[in-house]
This record gives structure tokens, C-alpha cells and sequence, in this order.
């Protein structure tokens, strides 16, 4: 996909709102990309040129806007992108979900595949690894709370561990 290397983060915004946007109602409407990005439906014109000149989506003055198919594979991949990273954030690191929704939206355009594919990795691991599972997650939940150096209870999780073990 060497052409989602050309696109601005803004681009790549614009075609995510767009498959949502075709989820729901099958076409999106400049009035309804306006909207889900709160800016002026002037504003959106230019951006919606721009893609329909990379053939990424079908785009007429005071028409519809569908993807193409090459517009329809980079937006699933942002969106994918986002999904993830928004999970990551806040189901494993207990980031608040706005903050992880806000925060995921800027990541993934810039995080790298690898990185990115060491994040679905490492969900992959914890969500299945006998080694780790829900009391494993709850301990590092645990761990971020205010009184996490609290030693004894780090001396209980571990003597738990070592019985679950065996």
C-alpha cells in the first residue's frame, strides 16, 4: 500500500469518517464528514478533491462520497490501526477510555508496522498465554494504584502465582 505513505494524517482521517460513515448509511454527504469532525462543510471540499484525484475515493460536487477500493483498504487499516491501539491503552494500560481513543487517533498514524505489530504480539500473549489471564491482568491493574508499593500484597501475588504453577 505505498500510496497511504503519501497521505497526511488529515487524509487518512477523512477516509476513516468516510467508511464509518458508509457503514451506517452506505454513502457519506460532505454535511455528515463536516459534522463528525466539527469543521465547515467548505473546509471539507478541498480534502475530498485531493483524495478523489488519488482514486481513493468517488467524489462529484453536491454528490455522494463512496471509497474506491484502494480508498476502502487504507481506511479499514487505520481503523484496525485505531481499534487496537485504543485496546492496548486502555484495557492494558488502564488509560481512561477518552484518553485512549484521543491518544490512539494520533498513534496510528505514526506508529511503525513493526512496533504496531509487536503491540497486537503482546495483546495476542497476554489475552492467551496460560502464564498470564485475568488474575494476571489484575495484578497489574493493582499495581497501578496509589498504594501499589505496598510489598506484602507484591509477597501474596507471587506466592499465588508460584501455587498456580505448580
Amino acid at each position: 500500500m505505498a500510496q497511504d505513505k503519501q497521505l497526511s494524517e488529515s487524509l487518512e482521517d477523512y477516509l476513516e469518517i468516510i467508511l464509518e460513515l458508509e457503514k451506517g448509511n452506505k454513502v457519506a454527504r460532505v454535511k455528515d464528514i463536516a459534522e463528525k469532525m466539527g469543521i465547515q462543510s467548505g473546509s471539507v471540499t478541498s480534502a475530498l478533491k485531493n483524495l478523489a484525484e488519488k482514486k481513493l475515493i468517488n467524489y462529484e460536487p453536491y454528490s455522494y462520497i463512496t471509497l474506491t477500493e484502494s480508498g476502502m483498504a487504507i481506511a479499514k487499516e487505520m481503523n484496525m490501526r485505531h481499534v487496537v491501539i485504543k485496546d492496548f491503552l486502555s484495557r492494558v494500560l488502564q488509560i481512561d477510555e477518552k484518553k485512549a481513543d484521543e491518544t490512539a487517533c494520533r498513534m496510528e498514524h505514526t506508529l511503525d508496522k513493526k512496533s504496531f505489530g509487536m503491540i497486537v504480539q503482546f495483546i495476542k500473549f497476554i489475552d492467551e498465554c496460560p502464564r498470564t489471564g485475568d488474575d494476571w491482568m489484575q495484578a497489574f491493574i493493582n499495581s497501578c494504584k496509589p498504594d501499589a508499593d505496598d510489598w506484602e500484597k507484591c509477597k501474596a501475588c507471587l506466592s499465588q502465582c508460584s501455587e498456580r504453577l505448580k
